[in-house]
């Protein structure tokens, strides 16, 4: 599903250039549930925005299901995270004056999609939210949010989950639903992508990435 060939990922600062990413070089087979781990500025996010393709590679080659990332262009590549990604971060990124439903619904209006609605209660009933569809942010709780935030990555039916640290703000029993949520997710077909800092969470994962310095030293 992923080829990544020795990707580098250079932010300059003036005269100065920070690696963020130094020869990463990853297979990630369709229907696998990975973990990325590693200490704060390994190069984490860095590489997860770099398979969503919201961040450019410096050098190196990156394939997506035999497609060539680097020979695409703006317009395909929106195209690309719109249908084959979705995306889960730590802030749950839901507008607050919307309800549940409003927020799910968004990216299907960006895609034009006709059923909007129907879809976006149908991605909320899959993370257990149907009856919460009409609450707004403020009347969940985190973990309920974050739900919300999962239902929103799932209403286009991408063949990728990319998750940023998607239990950093939240407790123990949260968390555990969540992460249940993203193994029933994987069981159904979906490929997951997970960063974490946490080691217990990184366990319940097929296989654990772990980046040092914008390199891998083991997985």
């Amino acid at each position: 599903m992923i080829e990544l060939e020795n990707v580098t990922k250079v932010y300059r600062m003036g005269k100065v250039e920070v690696y963020a990413l130094s020869g990463v070089t990853l297979s990630i087979k369709q229907g696998e549930m990975i973990s990325i781990i590693g200490a704060s500025g390994s190069g984490k996010s860095t590489l997860l925005h770099v398979i969503g393709c919201l961040d450019k590679l410096t050098s190196g080659r990156y394939v997506f299901e035999g497609a060539d990332v680097s020979r695409l262009n703006d317009n395909q590549l929106a195209e690309m995270r719109n249908r084959k990604f979705g995306f889960v971060f730590q802030e749950y990124n839901l507008l607050s004056r919307a309800t549940a439903l409003s927020n799910v619904e968004l990216p299907l209006i960006y895609g034009g999609n006709r059923h909007k609605r129907q879809r976006a209660m149908e991605a909320l009933e899959r993370v257990g939210l149907g009856p919460r569809a009409k609450h707004k942010p403020t009347e969940l709780s985190g973990g309920e949010q974050q739900r919300v935030a999962i239902a929103r990555a799932l209403v286009n039916n991408p063949a990728l989950i990319l998750a940023d640290e998607p239990t950093g703000n939240l407790d123990s029993a949260s968390t555990a639903e969540i992460i249940s949520i993203f193994h029933q997710l994987n069981q159904d077909g979906i490929t997951v992508v997970m960063v974490t800092h946490e080691a217990d969470i990184a366990s319940q994962t097929q296989r654990t990435i772990r980046l040092h310095d914008g390199e891998i030293v083991s997985q």
